[in-house]
């Protein structure tokens, strides 16, 4: 392996670890609101999510993937392929005709990863289901198009499947997304599954969109839940989920970014690394065993429009749980800061 290949290496390696610390909080926040919130606000939050990722991502995710022509039930099930696929998602893609295709997430379920999903309640990942697929058909301005879902993970079976399905008809609201438990997904055949073309998809345009899918769940999930709860409580459960997750996910975010266990040059350290794998610019002085940290704006939210400064609770709450995983007694203290795009000033130690 050249010096090239070993440092682009590198760099991936640390694009997955910033993938896993973002994967964990917008897990954890989901299991967060169960817990603090209950199923039904839950299930609402998480419908307010992926109703918004929907309307703002799946057309133009259709277009960009080459998808567009295709029949409706078609497009909407490979869409969800291999724009899973792509995130690191397990995930199974079954035509059967123009009008009917499935769609299954065999275990280990992406969303709920590891001890996750004991904690998930059924009315959280059919809301999953009521924001997204359910809506495909009025995204394509075809109100036949709905999803008949099989199998839920959350519930105790092999994971979670359906397809979908266009009708003879119009679909009331409540009728385009059902259930079938009697229903089984026929097997799944990787040499009929649809491909991304190499020669639009290198590896490194892959590898930095593993990075954004997970990212994206919380730049959607942040400014959604300041609008369901309202700031102060959203501040809380965003600052809350960010302390538990970096304290957990230190070691391993650390060891993919090259960083280690220490005071407060090392958290400083990690932080700047840290940055550079989400694509924020930063500069760090120090006096004395202090640092300041000025982050030049907040990329990931830049062009949200309605950016709420209790977003900001989800670094607070990550970068304190991250110092308390690289060493005891690392205060980081972030100064008010009222837009995503104005600099975000930290101080360290």
């Amino acid at each position: 392996m050249t010096a090239g290949e070993s440092a682009q290496e590198a760099q991936w390696r640390k694009w997955r670890g910033v993938a896993d610390l973002y994967h964990a909080f917008f897990t954890g926040l989901i299991l967060t609101v169960v817990t603090r919130r209950g199923t039904t606000d839950a299930a609402e939050f998480v419908f307010r999510v992926f109703r918004r990722q929907q309307q703002e991502r799946f057309l133009p995710g259709l277009k960009k993937l080459g998808l567009d022509g295709l029949p409706p039930a078609v497009a909407a099930a490979q869409y969800h392929y291999l724009s899973n696929w792509i995130g690191g998602v397990h995930v199974e893609y079954m035509y059967e005709t123009d009008r009917k295709a499935w769609i299954r997430y065999p275990p280990p379920r992406w969303i709920w990863k590891g001890t996750a999903i004991c904690g998930v309640p059924g009315e959280v990942s059919r809301a999953m289901l009521r924001g997204w697929h359910a809506n495909n058909g009025v995204a394509l301005g075809d109100l036949r198009l709905g999803f008949v879902c099989t199998k839920q993970s959350v519930d105790g079976q092999d994971g979670l499947e359906g397809y979908y399905c266009e009708y003879d008809h119009p679909l009331e609201l409540d009728q385009r997304m059902v259930f079938a438990r009697h229903l089984e997904a026929p097997p799944f055949d990787p040499g009929t599954a649809p491909a991304l073309p190499v020669d639009s998809w290198p590896k490194p345009r892959l590898e930095k969109a593993y990075r954004n899918y997970a990212m994206e769940y919380v730049k959607t999930a942040a400014p959604v839940i300041v609008q369901v709860f309202g700031p102060e409580d959203a501040s809380y459960l965003l600052y809350l989920t960010g302390k538990l997750i970096g304290m957990q996910y230190y070691d391993e975010v650390a060891q993919a970014l090259g960083g280690s266990r220490g005071r407060a040059t090392e958290f400083a350290a990690f932080l700047r690394t840290l940055f550079e794998s989400q694509d924020d610019v930063a500069d760090i002085t120090e006096s004395e065993g202090q640092f300041e940290i000025r982050q030049q704006g907040w990329k990931l939210m830049a062009d949200v429009a309605d950016y709420h400064p209790a977003c900001a609770s989800v670094l607070t709450g990550l970068f304190e749980g991250l110092a308390a995983g690289c060493g005891r007694h690392i205060p980081v203290h972030l100064k008010p800061n009222s837009t995503a795009g104005a600099p975000f000033v930290w101080s360290v130690g």
